[in-house]
């Protein structure tokens, strides 16, 4: 007789399949080539496979062969029965998970009876017992071929298909990544999207008719399965208790839902839906229905105290107004503290949502200002926090005055931020407060204000932000009153302590930047370079400080002399310093003048002193600023454009003067000043700045090596050139990580002297002060020419090698001409012979070719 079933049958040979029928995975290649190979071979096999995974594909394919064979096909038990006898035919039933409980009984006794040719496909769930023993029954002779999602090579395959050209395997990986690799998925979005469409930035988007066939699709799926799915497509919790808490059935019953979902091909191995999957049951979800499910999803995930923010993201991206809702305005909320130290941008969003939700504005105007200072909107930050600050019932007032502080410094007033700290620390404490009031006071020269604050600052819990507080202010203490190795070490030890807090630690500077400034200073550049290093990796002070850490790091090549990796690191921390906070754009127009100057590139001087001079008069010539101010004064000299830089030189002095006149900070300014001085021939100003570098010599050990040095720089403007002083200056320079200064200071002597022999040994040292390899030369007595090559002999004259050498060196057609006995038009038609058979065309271009011939 015949038994119900709900199994489809296999597509009638002739038909015309849709693609997505015919997508095999290869797990069905060894079956159907067996088959195929001798159609009337015995053969009983259960093909088992979640729902998509390519059954109905693989069972019409084997009908086709049998059919072309010359068997007769059946897909149900009683048609083979009432066929004819000796008739050769094969049995292939689909969907066997389905067949009541007689019809699979009915199949087990035809296996077991020796029916030849008996295939049957099923789905892993559900799996009634009587299909159980019938698998197992069939397993003993054959393993059951198990279906598999597609791997990359063979979605590859399928895109080529469809589109007859190959495609690279980024769009591959895309494809398999949105479908999980589901057979009929995988079908399915390439019959329905372009693959243009597959590349856009945006995601893949499905159409409508991809949508309206998977609806068909979702009705064939139990209420409680389809409302598991739902709840699945909007992020919630895959944990059956969860998810029985969120649908309010019991976990059992939701298992079975999930496996529903899992014998479907809809979710992964995890229960997560495929993205394919989400999105469509997204689209066919009314926006009511969602955020009924959202709301208790986000209940339920808060009183947990788990994450919300990927619940509700998709919120956001609809564009639809949201209902005012106590729930989701708490979630939105929570959600803002979370995303806050990965994404500040998105965290504002969520604030806003909170507040479109029903929050009151108050309530999230302190931490939604801390998100806007982080993704640098200073301005916006600054005006919210300030409303916080001064209404006495606003919640997170110390949060307020935290960004408060941290924007005013970021904005050159450091000054400003030292006393709002100062403030909170004796109204509204918070950790760090005194630390970071110190740090101000400090370098802002008011150094008695700051012991007197150290000696009382009160005692909090010993966290690592506190602990990085109390070190910086010490560290920061001893930078001006003890010795430079002491504070450096204790600020290098609170950039440590820092670390762990990462992006969350929001302060006016952070422990790491001031040690590196600290270092920079005293002249441990491989120190600097290691604490900046760590701070970007552990992304201290989130994207707020990052710039300000990776500006930092450009001076370690710039005072190395390795311009080149200076300009390169310069670029990829900052796109356009005119964008920048005050103390950011002062140090990138300092960085990117000293560059220009030591690549004696006139024109990109000019453009960097130009965009400095806003910057400089913006911002205090505070401690941290010093290291820019001493670049722009040498940049200004050599522009002859010094007068802009007399305000912030005086409060440069006044405020050295205020502190005692500490070597560490000190001496590096009066260096760079004595420099200026020797650009423009200004000898009495020179030995200002060497006598005030012989006071500071006994401190502090980069001082001694300044000060030695610049009395042979006053030698030099004297016109005495003493090879072993300057060879013996240079090398300390050098050790002191001052390549440049080192090498330029041997190449000025060198271009100062009359003996010909003193000079040309002289080039030789800067060359390998700067790690140039020696170039050989001859004697003067000699007939050859100096230049590595004899090529190079060829393009320039011994005469024009030595004017090259001279102006390559910073010296003027007056000098020079005074150097070697000739007049200044002379050397003017030296010059333009030179640019001629190099062929360069600007002055530029010249010095640059000039550099490569006789430097490089």
């Amino acid at each position: 007789m015949n038994h119900p079933s709900a199994t489809r049958p296999a597509p009638e040979a002739g038909s015309a399949p849709q693609p997505w029928q015919v997508v095999q995975p290869r797990a069905a290649t060894g079956i159907r080539e067996e088959i195929a190979a001798s159609p009337s071979k015995p053969v009983v096999a259960v093909i088992r496979g979640p729902g998509g995974y390519g059954k109905t594909a693989l069972l019409a394919e084997l009908a086709r062969i049998y059919r072309e064979a010359g068997l007769t096909v059946h897909h149900e038990v009683d048609a083979l029965r009432h066929s004819g006898e000796g008739q050769p035919s094969a049995l292939l039933v689909d969907d066997a998970h389905l067949l009541d409980e007689a019809s699979l009984r009915e199949l087990a006794e035809l296996v077991d009876g020796g029916a030849p040719r008996v295939v049957l496909a099923c789905r892993p769930w559900p799996c009634p017992e009587p299909l159980a023993e019938l698998v197992a029954l069939v397993g003993r002779r054959r393993p059951v071929v198990s279906l598999e999602e597609l791997n990359l090579d063979e979605v590859a395959a399928r895109l080529r298909e469809v589109s007859g050209t190959p495609h690279d395997p980024d769009t591959a990986e895309r494809v398999r990544a949105f479908t999980g690799g589901v057979p009929a998925l995988v079908s399915r979005l390439l019959e329905s999207v372009s693959p243009e469409e597959l590349l856009r930035p945006e995601g893949i988007r499905l159409p409508q008719r991809a949508l309206d066939r998977f609806e068909e699709e979702l009705r064939g799926l139990g209420e409680l399965a389809r409302r598991c799915l739902t709840v699945l497509a909007l992020g919630g919790p895959t944990h059956p208790v969860l998810l029985g808490t969120v649908l309010d059935v019991e976990s059992t019953v939701v298992s079975r839902a999930t496996e529903e979902l899992r014998a479907a091909g809809l979710v992964d191995t995890g229960d997560a839906a495929h993205p394919f999957v989400r999105e469509a049951v997204l689209a066919l979800t009314s926006w009511q229905r969602r955020l009924e499910v959202l709301r208790v999803l986000v209940r339920i995930q808060l009183d947990r105290g788990a994450e919300v923010a990927g619940l509700l993201r998709p919120l956001l991206e609809a564009g639809s107004a949201l209902p005012t809702d106590p729930v989701l305005a708490s979630g939105f909320e929570a959600a803002g503290e979370e995303s806050l130290p990965e994404s500040p941008e998105l965290a504002v969003r969520m604030f806003d949502a909170a507040v479109g939700a029903g929050s009151p504005a108050l309530s999230v105007a302190a931490r939604r200002a801390r998100a806007a200072a982080m993704t640098g909107r200073l301005d916006e930050a600054v005006r919210t926090a300030d409303r916080v600050i001064v209404d006495e019932s606003a919640p997170d007032r110390d949060t307020a005055i935290r960004v408060s502080a941290t924007v005013l410094a970021h904005r050159g007033l450091p000054e400003r931020s030292a006393e709002l700290c100062r403030w909170s620390a004796r109204h509204l404490p918070w950790a760090g407060d005194a630390a970071h009031a110190v740090v101000g006071l400090v370098d802002t020269g008011r150094i008695s204000e700051a012991e007197q604050l150290l000696a009382s600052a009160a005692e909090g819990p010993p966290t690592s932000v506190s602990g990085a507080g109390e070190q910086l202010a010490r560290g920061i203490h001893e930078s001006v009153t003890g010795s430079a190795p002491e504070a450096l070490s204790t600020l290098v030890r609170a950039a440590s302590l820092a670390e762990p807090v990462g992006a969350e630690l929001l302060v006016p500077d952070t422990p790491a930047a001031v040690a590196a400034t600290v270092a920079l200073h005293c002249g441990e550049f491989d120190v600097a370079e290691s604490v900046l290093e760590r701070a970007v990796r552990a992304d201290v002070g989130g994207p707020l400080a990052r710039t300000r850490h990776r500006l930092l790091a450009v001076w370690v090549p710039l005072l190395r002399g390795d311009t080149i990796a200076a300009r390169n690191t310069l670029g990829g921390a900052v796109e356009d310093p005119a964008e920048l906070p005050a103390r950011d754009r002062l140090t990138a127009t300092a960085l990117d003048a000293g560059i220009a100057s030591r690549d004696n590139d006139m024109e990109a001087l000019r453009r960097a002193v130009a965009g400095a001079r806003r910057a400089v008069a913006e911002h205090p010539a505070d401690l941290f600023a010093l290291l820019p101010l001493s670049e722009l004064v040498v940049a200004g000299a050599r522009l002859g454009d010094r007068e802009w830089l007399g305000p912030p030189l005086r409060e440069a002095r006044e405020l050295l003067a205020a502190l005692g006149e500490p070597a560490l900070w000190a001496a590096p300014l009066s260096w760079r000043r004595l420099q200026a001085a020797v650009v423009v021939g200004d000898r009495e100003n020179a030995a200002e700045h060497a006598t005030a570098l012989r006071a500071l010599a006994g401190s502090e050990q980069l001082a001694a090596v300044l000060s030695t040095a610049a009395e042979v720089w006053l030698r030099l403007l004297d016109g005495e050139v003493d090879e072993r002083s300057v060879r013996q200056a240079a090398h300390a320079l050098h050790g002191a990580g001052l390549v440049w200064d080192g090498a330029g200071l041997a190449g000025q002597a060198a271009i100062r002297t009359k003996d010909r022999g003193t000079m040309l040994a002289l080039l030789e040292c800067a060359r390998s002060l700067q790690g140039k390899t020696p170039r050989p030369y001859r004697h003067p007595a000699d007939t050859g020419g100096v230049g590595p090559s004899g090529q190079e002999r060829e393009l320039l004259s011994e005469r024009e090698r030595e004017v090259a050498e001279l102006v390559l060196g910073g010296m003027t057609y007056k000098q020079v001409g005074q150097r070697l006995f000739i007049s200044a038009k002379t050397v003017e038609h030296h010059i333009g012979r030179i640019k001629q058979r190099l062929d360069c065309s600007t002055r530029e271009e010249l010095l640059a070719r000039l550099r490569s011939l006789l430097v490089d």
